[in-house]
């Protein structure tokens, strides 16, 4: 909060909860929808315990489902400054509101906010399995779309050889998809926390349930009925930090791909070969009236390195834990695991909306090919030269010689004169128009391999139908 010239507090927005974060995202974050969470995780651990013989009634726990989504953060905001305890007011306001004290038998604060934190982040992953299979299908779309436009492929973003522009986006989806069955391991093998009680040994819940075996029996029901998909034994107080570690460097790594397609957008967007389409009324600069900027790839630069923020942040609380647990993580998790889930979550829209929209200009790309043919055209020199007999070296060496030499004004007869000229090369002009010719339309094994990217995307995304019809929020 921030006080106004009046004296009265005012909000600090979050940034990334308000700008960049989707509705859906920010309902598993959100005040609200935590203590929504936390309820629910109540009712099915009191569900669990009256199966394994606890004495609670059916209409107890339907008191309590009535009024799970009666948030009201103002009252329980009254109760924590009373009682100096956040999560005691929000289990007293539960129980106010059921007329009932029967929840949080057995558990203690962590069995609480742990397995809470843990479900908002599964439910996260899941929210951005459909977002990242809908920007590879997305991809792959545009992909296929661009499959037979040549552009100048470039190392150190020097002109080097054809490709093209579809090969290019499969480039980028490829990183993606090998960041994507890390990702999908994950999931498939996010642990729960389970009820461990104060220091790990379930030791209030054997005491409740009255044996060993019960408890782990109510921890296996709890955790499948929240949908984690395995258990971890023989935690303490909280659960390894450096699990919060994975999660993000998976998200880290989910958005690599994207990041690096965004860069390389913009160097294409300066070169006039792509844009991201302008809306009506839309302005890019105030003092110049024609600018069309890659904003929302300039966005998913920065989303990234927020991310990465958040990842080492993260990172300073792996291998750091006293004994059973503290709280000495805390405030670092509460910022850093919601501000990672909205920051990637951000930055998919983000790539979406730009996959949805943007424009290429393949006129062009036909310039950029003629601009720089000489030298996109120089292995394939050098390959006819050898094949000729000239000496491998000593042919690189004149082309080389020929081609730093060769004014890029020049027209291109004057380059079929020098080398074909050049005893060294034993080319012919006939070799020296032919590969000029040639190299104009020569991509390799470029059309084949966006054919196998699009195949391998599209059977990734036949696993969730839900992520074709996806479309991200309007982005500001």
């Amino acid at each position: 909060m921030a006080e106004n010239t009046g004296g009265e507090k005012t909000p600090i927005p979050d940034v990334l909860a308000e700008r960049y974060a989707s509705p859906a995202m920010l309902a598993l974050w959100d005040p609200a929808g935590r203590v929504r969470l936390e309820r629910q995780f109540w009712i099915t651990v009191l569900r669990v315990q009256k199966e394994l013989g606890l004495d609670v009634s059916d209409e107890t726990i339907a008191a309590y489902e009535r009024v799970a989504d009666r948030v009201d953060l103002e009252s329980i905001r009254r109760r924590e400054l009373r009682l100096r305890h956040d999560l005691k007011a929000r289990i007293e306001e539960f129980c106010a509101l059921a007329g009932a004290e029967e929840i949080h038998k057995g558990l203690t604060s962590r069995d609480v906010t742990e397995n809470v934190e843990q479900l908002q982040v599964l439910r996260s992953l899941r929210l951005l399995r459909t977002k990242s299979l809908a920007a590879l299908h997305r991809l792959a779309e545009k992909a296929k779309e661009t499959r037979e436009i040549v552009v100048v492929g470039r190392t150190h973003n020097v002109p080097a050889q054809p490709t093209t522009l579809g090969k290019r986006l499969a480039m980028f989806g490829e990183e993606m998809l090998e960041a994507f069955r890390r990702f999908e391991a994950l999931l498939r093998e996010y642990p729960f926390r389970g009820i461990k009680g104060a220091v790990g040994t379930r030791a209030d819940l054997v005491e409740l349930l009255g044996s060993v075996e019960k408890a782990a029996e109510l921890e296996r029901r709890v955790a499948v009925r929240l949908g984690f998909p395995r258990l971890l034994s023989a935690v303490g107080q909280v659960y390894p930090r450096s699990l919060d570690f994975e999660v993000v460097s998976c998200l880290y790594g989910l958005v690599s791909g994207p990041s690096s397609f965004a860069e390389t957008f913009r160097l294409m967007s300066g070169l006039g070969l792509v844009s991201e389409g302008s809306r009506e009324g839309q302005v890019g600069s105030s003092a110049m009236p024609h600018k069309v900027n890659p904003r929302n790839c300039e966005r998913i630069r920065a989303l990234r390195v927020v991310l990465g923020g958040f990842l080492s942040m993260l990172g300073e609380l792996a291998g750091t834990q006293w004994n059973e647990g503290d709280v000495s993580c805390s405030a670092v998790r509460r910022v850093a695991l919601p501000g990672a889930m909205f920051a990637c979550d951000g930055l998919l829209d983000t790539f979406l909306t730009v996959l949805r929209e943007f424009e290429v200009h393949p006129d062009r790309a036909e310039s950029e090919i003629e601009e720089t043919l000489p030298w996109i055209a120089s292995g394939a020199f050098l390959a006819v030269a050898v094949q000729r007999g000239a000496g491998r070296e000593e042919a690189h060496r004149a082309i080389r010689e020929h081609l730093l030499e060769h004014p890029r004004e020049a027209d291109l007869e004057g380059l079929v004169a020098a080398l074909s000229g050049d005893r060294r090369l034993r080319l012919s002009a006939e070799d020296v128009r032919s590969v000029l010719g040639r190299v104009r339309g020569y991509v390799g094994a470029a059309r084949e391999q966006v054919d196998d990217f699009v195949r391998r995307a599209e059977a990734l995304v036949d696993t969730a139908p839900e992520a074709r019809d996806y479309e991200p929020p309007e982005i500001l």
